[in-house]
């Protein structure tokens, strides 16, 4: 599939992609270079492959959910630069 300076001025407008004029008929031939690059791909054999779902094979190590060193909410409020009734004190975002 071949694309013409037509396409690529309806691909550009509908991507919102500003190509100069004269920069039209490179853009196709970038177009057509790719299009040309995906093509190959149909010649890759994949008859016997199995489609992947990551492509690592390993499992993530998890580990057991645990609290440690809780309840130090004084302490955690020493380093912030203001606060209120036990909870950070940050500007008003929402009006």
């Amino acid at each position: 599939m071949a694309i013409d300076t037509e396409t690529v001025r309806k691909i550009a407008f509908l991507s919102r992609l500003r190509i100069e004029n004269s920069k039209i008929e490179e853009t196709e031939k970038e177009f057509n270079h790719i299009l040309d690059w995906i093509e190959q791909l149909n010649d890759v054999d994949t008859d016997n492959v199995e489609p992947l779902e990551s492509v690592n094979d390993e499992a993530l190590s998890l580990r057991e959910d645990v609290v440690c060193e809780g309840n130090q909410r004084d302490e955690v409020l020493q380093n912030a630069p203001d606060a209120a009734y036990g909870y950070f004190v940050v500007p008003k975002v929402v009006e």
